[in-house]
């Protein structure tokens, strides 16, 4: 799999930019601010529906205008598609496949396969629990699109019922009788339940599929100094075997009538996968909080390597994306991880410096500058 050819209208800092690409590996060669993350910011968006950087689209289009447009043509076992996004702030997106109307924006995912490595990732060895469970959703809906659908509906329940447990909390707190009404809450429960464990058991499969891939990922860029390890940490106790679907839904059931007089008293759901997290290790100790700077970063370089490496081994051939990652490793990590992605189909890398990549990567050269794109030699 690989972009032909990437359009941007209105989006971030350009009004408009065309760049036709090729497979195997190419640079993006600029000065900081002038747009390189941008590119691999609306390929990301096209593969996932979201940004790496910001949590709304709003940022996402250029400022005086009213939308942004996306557009990508994916090349896949010699077949070409051309995939379109509109992007209107605090409305539904719009989506077109190979120039047809999408029912939704959702059925664009799987059209572009990609994993996008970049220093925001480094959020996920540091940050809250938040961003490795989208990491766990995003690589989820890359193996199986489907997941995009149960995502979504787990969400919307979580919502809905938040909603119901905080109209009770403060009809207590005022000490009125409106909006106090519990009556429905079970019927949400049942639907948290149902939607809540074929996400848990999607995550819980995908982890055990995952972790070989980390470790080896991690000694390869650290050169075996330390053993990366990860383990889901649910919010319930998990039945065995853990990814039974319909065990899952008991368990979630027993955990959120355990857990009522809590969530009123507390006004918001406590228990389901919106609460999980997953451990990251190396050897005996927790990253978060014991691992250096370049331990730190090379445990989430290893993190999207083996999500990339996962995916292979499904047979799905992911285009790969490095922003700005080597500036931040010293010369040995920089040569080993070359090596690493050296034969992926389509390998795209930023940068600000050309010294800074790995001559065997230097493909495909592009310069980057004034909101124009401009292939080098």
């Amino acid at each position: 799999m690989y972009v032909r050819r990437l359009e941007l209208v209105d989006f971030r800092s350009y009004e408009r930019v065309g760049v036709d690409l090729e497979p195997g590996p190419s640079v993006l060669v600029g000065a900081n601010g002038v747009g390189k993350t941008n590119l691999v910011e609306a390929l990301g968006y096209v593969a996932t529906l979201d940004s790496h950087r910001v949590a709304t689209d709003a940022p996402l289009v250029r400022m005086g205008a009213t939308s942004a447009v996306i557009r990508c043509a994916v090349v896949h076992d010699g077949r070409e598609l051309l995939v379109e996004l509109e992007i209107v702030p605090g409305k539904a997106n719009r989506a077109r496949l190979g120039r047809s109307p999408a029912r939704r924006a959702r059925d664009v995912l799987g059209a572009l396969r990609l994993v996008l490595f970049a220093p925001e990732d480094l959020e996920l060895v540091r940050g809250d629990p938040g961003e490795r469970r989208r990491y766990l959703d995003d690589l989820l809906v890359s193996r199986q699109p489907r997941y995009a659908g149960v995502r979504a509906d787990y969400e919307r329940v979580v919502k809905q019922r938040n909603a119901l447990l905080r109209s009770a909390y403060l009809a207590r707190k005022t000490g009125g009788s409106r909006g106090g009404d519990l009556s429905t809450l079970t019927v949400w429960d049942a639907h948290l339940a149902q939607h809540g464990a074929d996400l848990l058991a999607g995550r819980l499969e995908l982890v055990a599929a995952l972790t070989p891939h980390v470790a080896k990922a991690y000694d390869a860029v650290a050169a075996g100094r330390g053993a990366a390890g990860i383990t889901y940490r649910p919010s319930v106790d998990l039945p065995e075997p853990a990814a039974d679907r319909p065990a899952l839904a008991e368990a979630l059931t027993a955990a959120l009538a355990a857990g009522r007089a809590a969530e009123i008293e507390r006004g918001t759901t406590l228990v389901g996968p919106h609460r999980d997290d997953l451990a990251l290790t190396l050897g005996p100790l927790p990253v978060k909080g014991y691992a250096s700077h370049g331990e730190s970063w090379s445990y989430a370089l290893a993190l999207r390597l083996a999500g990339y490496d996962l995916l292979r081994a499904d047979g799905i051939e992911p285009v790969l994306v490095l922003d700005d990652v080597f500036a931040e490793l010293d010369t040995g990590r920089r040569e080993r991880l070359a090596e690493l992605v050296g034969g992926a189909s389509q390998l795209l890398v930023t940068c600000a410096v050309d010294d800074d990549v790995p001559v065997t990567l230097r493909g495909a050269r592009y310069t980057v500058g004034e909101g124009a794109v401009r292939r080098a030699g």
